[in-house]
Protein backbone atom coordinates (compact mmCIF):
# COMPACT_ATOMS: atom_id res chain seq x y z
CA UNK A 1 0.00 0.00 0.00
CA UNK A 2 1.33 3.49 -0.85
CA UNK A 3 0.87 6.71 1.07
CA UNK A 4 2.03 10.34 0.84
CA UNK A 5 4.40 11.95 3.32
CA UNK A 6 2.42 15.18 3.25
CA UNK A 7 5.44 17.38 2.46
CA UNK A 8 4.25 19.86 -0.10
CA UNK A 9 7.80 20.60 -1.26
CA UNK A 10 8.76 17.03 -2.08
CA UNK A 11 5.37 15.41 -2.28
CA UNK A 12 7.12 12.02 -2.99
CA UNK A 13 5.27 8.74 -2.47
CA UNK A 14 6.67 6.20 -0.06
CA UNK A 15 5.77 2.52 0.11
CA UNK A 16 4.81 0.37 3.04
CA UNK A 17 6.34 -3.11 2.52
CA UNK A 18 5.09 -4.63 5.73
CA UNK A 19 2.44 -6.70 3.94
CA UNK A 20 4.62 -7.93 1.06
CA UNK A 21 4.46 -11.72 0.63
CA UNK A 22 7.78 -13.42 -0.16
CA UNK A 23 7.78 -16.87 -1.74
CA UNK A 24 10.26 -19.13 0.10
CA UNK A 25 13.01 -20.79 -1.94
CA UNK A 26 12.24 -24.33 -3.00
CA UNK A 27 15.85 -25.27 -2.30
CA UNK A 28 15.71 -24.08 1.29
CA UNK A 29 17.83 -21.49 2.96
CA UNK A 30 20.97 -23.57 3.50
CA UNK A 31 23.80 -22.62 1.11
CA UNK A 32 25.11 -25.39 -1.17
CA UNK A 33 28.47 -26.85 -0.29
CA UNK A 34 31.14 -28.29 -2.57
CA UNK A 35 32.40 -30.56 0.17
CA UNK A 36 31.79 -34.17 -0.86
CA UNK A 37 31.57 -37.18 1.43
CA UNK A 38 34.87 -38.98 1.93
CA UNK A 39 33.27 -42.41 1.40
CA UNK A 40 35.84 -44.03 3.66
CA UNK A 41 33.83 -47.25 3.58
CA UNK A 42 34.06 -47.53 -0.24
CA UNK A 43 35.20 -50.84 -1.72
CA UNK A 44 37.49 -50.97 -4.76
CA UNK A 45 36.62 -53.01 -7.82
CA UNK A 46 37.19 -53.31 -11.58
CA UNK A 47 34.70 -52.36 -14.29
CA UNK A 48 33.94 -55.42 -16.44
CA UNK A 49 31.14 -54.07 -18.58
CA UNK A 50 29.21 -50.91 -19.43
CA UNK A 51 25.61 -50.98 -20.60
CA UNK A 52 23.38 -47.88 -20.89
CA UNK A 53 24.56 -46.14 -17.78
CA UNK A 54 24.95 -49.28 -15.69
CA UNK A 55 28.38 -50.65 -14.79
CA UNK A 56 29.25 -54.23 -13.88
CA UNK A 57 31.95 -54.03 -11.22
CA UNK A 58 33.91 -56.98 -9.85
CA UNK A 59 34.78 -56.29 -6.24
CA UNK A 60 38.37 -56.95 -5.28
CA UNK A 61 39.31 -60.52 -4.51
CA UNK A 62 40.27 -59.63 -0.93
CA UNK A 63 36.58 -59.38 -0.13
CA UNK A 64 35.05 -62.33 1.80
CA UNK A 65 33.39 -63.54 -1.41
CA UNK A 66 34.23 -62.41 -4.92
CA UNK A 67 31.11 -60.96 -6.52
CA UNK A 68 29.89 -58.65 -9.22
CA UNK A 69 27.67 -55.67 -8.46
CA UNK A 70 25.64 -53.47 -10.76
CA UNK A 71 26.44 -49.80 -10.24
CA UNK A 72 25.45 -46.34 -11.35
CA UNK A 73 27.78 -43.35 -11.25
CA UNK A 74 27.76 -40.57 -8.67
CA UNK A 75 26.53 -37.21 -9.95
CA UNK A 76 29.97 -35.63 -9.52
CA UNK A 77 31.37 -38.12 -12.06
CA UNK A 78 28.80 -37.44 -14.75
CA UNK A 79 31.33 -35.66 -16.98
CA UNK A 80 34.03 -38.31 -16.58
CA UNK A 81 33.98 -41.39 -18.81
CA UNK A 82 34.00 -44.74 -17.01
CA UNK A 83 35.22 -47.60 -19.22
CA UNK A 84 36.16 -51.25 -19.08
CA UNK A 85 39.25 -51.86 -17.02
CA UNK A 86 38.74 -48.84 -14.82
CA UNK A 87 39.52 -49.29 -11.13
CA UNK A 88 36.73 -47.64 -9.16
CA UNK A 89 35.49 -47.16 -5.60
CA UNK A 90 31.87 -48.15 -4.98
CA UNK A 91 29.46 -47.67 -2.10
CA UNK A 92 25.88 -48.65 -1.35
CA UNK A 93 24.37 -52.10 -1.69
CA UNK A 94 27.34 -54.36 -2.43
CA UNK A 95 25.50 -57.66 -2.00
CA UNK A 96 25.28 -58.25 -5.75
CA UNK A 97 21.71 -59.52 -5.38
CA UNK A 98 19.29 -59.05 -8.31
CA UNK A 99 17.64 -55.65 -8.26
CA UNK A 100 20.31 -54.01 -6.11
CA UNK A 101 22.33 -51.00 -7.21
CA UNK A 102 25.66 -49.70 -5.93
CA UNK A 103 27.22 -46.33 -6.80
CA UNK A 104 30.63 -45.50 -8.23
CA UNK A 105 32.06 -42.55 -6.30
CA UNK A 106 35.71 -42.47 -7.45
CA UNK A 107 37.83 -43.46 -10.42
CA UNK A 108 41.34 -44.56 -9.52
CA UNK A 109 44.39 -43.30 -11.38
CA UNK A 110 44.81 -45.10 -14.71
CA UNK A 111 48.08 -46.73 -15.74
CA UNK A 112 47.21 -46.73 -19.46
CA UNK A 113 44.46 -45.47 -21.75
CA UNK A 114 43.71 -46.91 -25.18
CA UNK A 115 41.98 -44.23 -27.24
CA UNK A 116 40.79 -43.58 -30.75
CA UNK A 117 39.08 -40.73 -32.60
CA UNK A 118 36.46 -40.62 -35.35
CA UNK A 119 39.16 -39.76 -37.89
CA UNK A 120 42.67 -38.37 -38.02
CA UNK A 121 41.50 -34.75 -38.13
CA UNK A 122 39.24 -35.09 -35.08
CA UNK A 123 41.00 -34.33 -31.81
CA UNK A 124 37.99 -35.51 -29.78
CA UNK A 125 39.12 -38.80 -28.35
CA UNK A 126 37.09 -41.79 -27.30
CA UNK A 127 38.51 -43.93 -24.51
CA UNK A 128 38.17 -47.62 -25.34
CA UNK A 129 39.65 -49.31 -22.28
CA UNK A 130 41.74 -48.38 -19.26
CA UNK A 131 44.63 -50.11 -17.48
CA UNK A 132 45.34 -52.67 -20.21
CA UNK A 133 49.01 -53.58 -20.53
CA UNK A 134 48.71 -55.66 -23.72
CA UNK A 135 46.89 -55.36 -27.05
CA UNK A 136 46.13 -58.48 -29.09
CA UNK A 137 45.62 -57.52 -32.73
CA UNK A 138 43.49 -60.14 -34.49
CA UNK A 139 43.77 -60.21 -38.29
CA UNK A 140 42.67 -62.85 -40.80
CA UNK A 141 44.93 -64.23 -43.51
CA UNK A 142 41.88 -64.18 -45.82
CA UNK A 143 38.14 -63.60 -45.76
CA UNK A 144 38.44 -60.67 -45.10
CA UNK A 145 41.80 -59.78 -46.61
CA UNK A 146 44.38 -58.50 -44.10
CA UNK A 147 44.78 -54.74 -43.91
CA UNK A 148 48.35 -53.81 -43.08
CA UNK A 149 47.59 -50.11 -42.70
CA UNK A 150 44.88 -50.79 -40.12
CA UNK A 151 47.38 -52.91 -38.19
CA UNK A 152 49.84 -50.00 -38.36
CA UNK A 153 47.19 -47.79 -36.77
CA UNK A 154 46.67 -50.27 -33.95
CA UNK A 155 50.42 -50.35 -33.39
CA UNK A 156 50.63 -46.54 -33.28
CA UNK A 157 47.81 -46.43 -30.71
CA UNK A 158 49.44 -49.18 -28.64
CA UNK A 159 52.91 -47.62 -28.56
CA UNK A 160 51.42 -44.18 -27.87
CA UNK A 161 49.54 -45.62 -24.86
CA UNK A 162 52.49 -47.62 -23.54
CA UNK A 163 50.77 -50.95 -24.27
CA UNK A 164 52.65 -54.02 -25.55
CA UNK A 165 51.20 -55.29 -28.86
CA UNK A 166 50.74 -58.94 -29.86
CA UNK A 167 49.20 -60.36 -33.04
CA UNK A 168 47.16 -63.40 -34.01
CA UNK A 169 46.73 -64.22 -37.70
CA UNK A 170 43.61 -66.37 -38.06
CA UNK A 171 42.29 -68.50 -40.95
CA UNK A 172 45.77 -69.47 -42.10
CA UNK A 173 44.22 -72.59 -43.64
CA UNK A 174 42.61 -70.27 -46.24
CA UNK A 175 45.77 -68.41 -47.28
CA UNK A 176 49.50 -68.35 -46.61
CA UNK A 177 50.20 -65.49 -44.18
CA UNK A 178 53.95 -65.38 -44.91
CA UNK A 179 53.90 -62.26 -47.12
CA UNK A 180 51.70 -60.31 -44.72
CA UNK A 181 53.69 -61.47 -41.71
CA UNK A 182 56.95 -60.34 -43.33
CA UNK A 183 55.76 -56.72 -43.11
CA UNK A 184 56.15 -56.87 -39.34
CA UNK A 185 59.12 -59.23 -39.08
CA UNK A 186 61.49 -56.49 -37.90
CA UNK A 187 59.19 -55.30 -35.13
CA UNK A 188 59.34 -56.43 -31.49
CA UNK A 189 56.00 -58.16 -32.02
CA UNK A 190 54.98 -61.67 -30.94
CA UNK A 191 52.88 -63.25 -33.71
CA UNK A 192 50.70 -66.36 -33.45
CA UNK A 193 49.19 -68.12 -36.45
CA UNK A 194 45.91 -69.96 -36.15
CA UNK A 195 43.98 -72.32 -38.40
CA UNK A 196 40.21 -72.44 -38.30
CA UNK A 197 40.38 -76.08 -37.18
CA UNK A 198 43.51 -75.80 -35.05
CA UNK A 199 43.91 -72.80 -32.74
CA UNK A 200 47.08 -72.57 -30.62
CA UNK A 201 45.01 -71.84 -27.53
CA UNK A 202 47.59 -72.89 -24.95
CA UNK A 203 50.28 -70.67 -26.47
CA UNK A 204 47.95 -67.68 -26.77
CA UNK A 205 46.54 -68.17 -23.26
CA UNK A 206 50.07 -68.44 -21.90
CA UNK A 207 50.79 -64.96 -23.24
CA UNK A 208 47.60 -63.58 -21.67
CA UNK A 209 47.72 -64.84 -18.08
CA UNK A 210 49.08 -62.28 -15.67
CA UNK A 211 48.03 -59.45 -17.96
CA UNK A 212 45.04 -57.37 -18.97
CA UNK A 213 44.83 -57.66 -22.75
CA UNK A 214 42.50 -55.73 -25.03
CA UNK A 215 41.44 -57.58 -28.20
CA UNK A 216 41.10 -55.43 -31.34
CA UNK A 217 40.42 -56.32 -34.95
CA UNK A 218 38.44 -55.72 -38.11
CA UNK A 219 34.92 -57.14 -38.19
CA UNK A 220 34.85 -60.74 -39.41
CA UNK A 221 38.44 -61.71 -38.59
CA UNK A 222 37.38 -64.29 -35.98
CA UNK A 223 37.98 -62.26 -32.83
CA UNK A 224 34.79 -63.41 -31.08
CA UNK A 225 35.49 -67.00 -32.16
CA UNK A 226 38.90 -66.79 -30.52
CA UNK A 227 37.39 -65.30 -27.33
CA UNK A 228 34.85 -68.15 -27.14
CA UNK A 229 37.61 -70.72 -27.59
CA UNK A 230 39.70 -69.19 -24.82
CA UNK A 231 36.72 -68.55 -22.52
CA UNK A 232 33.88 -70.96 -23.45
CA UNK A 233 31.44 -69.35 -21.02
CA UNK A 234 31.82 -66.00 -22.82
CA UNK A 235 29.40 -67.11 -25.54
CA UNK A 236 30.17 -64.11 -27.74
CA UNK A 237 28.10 -63.87 -30.91
CA UNK A 238 29.96 -64.72 -34.12
CA UNK A 239 29.15 -63.57 -37.62
CA UNK A 240 30.12 -64.11 -41.22
CA UNK A 241 31.84 -62.15 -43.95
CA UNK A 242 29.76 -60.76 -46.83
CA UNK A 243 31.00 -62.51 -49.95
CA UNK A 244 30.22 -59.48 -52.13
CA UNK A 245 31.75 -56.67 -50.07
CA UNK A 246 34.33 -58.74 -48.20
CA UNK A 247 33.32 -57.02 -44.99
CA UNK A 248 32.48 -58.63 -41.69
CA UNK A 249 29.29 -57.98 -39.78
CA UNK A 250 29.55 -56.34 -36.37
CA UNK A 251 28.65 -58.96 -33.75
CA UNK A 252 29.94 -57.29 -30.58
CA UNK A 253 28.29 -54.01 -29.62
CA UNK A 254 30.23 -53.22 -26.45
CA UNK A 255 33.49 -54.03 -24.72
CA UNK A 256 33.28 -56.86 -22.19
CA UNK A 257 35.93 -58.32 -19.87
CA UNK A 258 36.48 -62.04 -19.30
CA UNK A 259 38.85 -63.96 -17.09
CA UNK A 260 41.15 -66.40 -18.90
CA UNK A 261 42.84 -69.11 -16.85
CA UNK A 262 45.57 -71.62 -17.58
CA UNK A 263 47.61 -73.85 -15.25
CA UNK A 264 46.48 -72.13 -12.08
CA UNK A 265 47.17 -68.61 -13.36
CA UNK A 266 44.71 -66.12 -14.77
CA UNK A 267 44.48 -62.86 -16.65
CA UNK A 268 41.83 -60.63 -18.17
CA UNK A 269 40.87 -60.15 -21.79
CA UNK A 270 38.71 -57.24 -22.93
CA UNK A 271 36.86 -57.98 -26.16
CA UNK A 272 35.99 -54.81 -28.10
CA UNK A 273 33.57 -54.31 -31.01
CA UNK A 274 35.08 -54.82 -34.44
CA UNK A 275 36.04 -51.62 -36.26
CA UNK A 276 36.78 -50.74 -39.88
CA UNK A 277 38.68 -47.55 -39.05
CA UNK A 278 40.82 -46.35 -36.17
CA UNK A 279 41.33 -42.60 -36.00
CA UNK A 280 44.54 -41.26 -34.48
CA UNK A 281 43.62 -37.60 -34.15
CA UNK A 282 44.63 -37.66 -30.47
CA UNK A 283 48.16 -38.98 -31.11
CA UNK A 284 51.20 -36.70 -31.12
CA UNK A 285 52.67 -37.01 -34.61
CA UNK A 286 56.14 -37.21 -33.08
CA UNK A 287 55.12 -40.57 -31.59
CA UNK A 288 54.00 -42.16 -34.85
CA UNK A 289 57.54 -43.13 -35.82
CA UNK A 290 57.74 -45.22 -32.62
CA UNK A 291 55.39 -47.73 -34.26
CA UNK A 292 57.95 -48.13 -37.08
CA UNK A 293 61.10 -49.12 -35.19
CA UNK A 294 62.38 -50.83 -38.33
CA UNK A 295 62.67 -47.37 -39.93
CA UNK A 296 63.62 -45.31 -36.91
CA UNK A 297 67.34 -46.17 -37.13
CA UNK A 298 67.49 -44.71 -40.64
CA UNK A 299 65.43 -41.70 -39.51
CA UNK A 300 68.07 -40.85 -36.91
CA UNK A 301 70.06 -39.31 -39.77
CA UNK A 302 67.22 -36.95 -40.71
CA UNK A 303 67.63 -33.22 -40.01
CA UNK A 304 66.03 -31.86 -36.88
CA UNK A 305 62.30 -31.28 -37.29
CA UNK A 306 62.07 -33.52 -40.37
CA UNK A 307 58.47 -34.39 -41.31
CA UNK A 308 59.52 -37.62 -43.11
CA UNK A 309 56.99 -36.82 -45.83
CA UNK A 310 57.82 -37.65 -49.49
CA UNK A 311 58.76 -34.01 -50.21
CA UNK A 312 60.74 -33.46 -46.99
CA UNK A 313 64.16 -31.94 -47.81
CA UNK A 314 67.23 -33.99 -46.86
CA UNK A 315 65.03 -36.73 -45.34
CA UNK A 316 67.24 -39.78 -44.74
CA UNK A 317 64.29 -42.12 -45.30
CA UNK A 318 63.56 -40.66 -48.74
CA UNK A 319 67.23 -40.70 -49.65
CA UNK A 320 67.55 -44.35 -48.61
CA UNK A 321 64.54 -45.19 -50.77
CA UNK A 322 66.00 -43.35 -53.80
CA UNK A 323 69.43 -44.94 -53.34
CA UNK A 324 67.99 -48.46 -53.19
CA UNK A 325 69.06 -49.02 -49.59
CA UNK A 326 65.58 -50.21 -48.54
CA UNK A 327 64.23 -53.62 -49.49
CA UNK A 328 60.68 -54.20 -50.71
CA UNK A 329 59.26 -54.71 -47.23
CA UNK A 330 60.91 -51.54 -45.91
CA UNK A 331 59.56 -49.59 -48.89
CA UNK A 332 56.03 -50.76 -48.11
CA UNK A 333 56.50 -49.81 -44.48
CA UNK A 334 57.79 -46.37 -45.49
CA UNK A 335 54.76 -45.89 -47.73
CA UNK A 336 52.45 -46.76 -44.83
CA UNK A 337 54.29 -44.38 -42.50
CA UNK A 338 54.11 -41.51 -44.95
CA UNK A 339 50.43 -42.11 -45.67
CA UNK A 340 49.75 -41.88 -41.97
CA UNK A 341 51.77 -38.68 -41.57
CA UNK A 342 50.07 -37.14 -44.62
CA UNK A 343 46.61 -37.46 -43.01
CA UNK A 344 47.79 -35.23 -40.16
CA UNK A 345 49.23 -32.54 -42.40
CA UNK A 346 46.32 -32.39 -44.83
Amino acid sequence: MSWWNGDDETDEPLFDESDVRVRPSRRGSRPRTKTRPAHKDAVTGTVLGVDRGRYTVLLDEDQPTEREVTSSRASELRRQPIVNGDRVDVVGDLSGQPGTLARIVRIKDRSTLLRRSADDTDDVERIIVANADQMLIVVAAANPEPRARLVDRYLVAAFDAGITPLMVITKTDLADPAEFRSLFAELPLTVFTSRTDDMPLDQIAGALVGHTTVFVGHSGVGKSTLVNALVPEANRSTGHVNQVTGRGRHTSSSAVSYRVARDGSSGWIIDTPGVRSFGLGHVDTDNILEAFPDLSEVAENCPRGCTHLPDAPDCALNEAARDGDLDEVALQRLDSLQRLLTTFTG
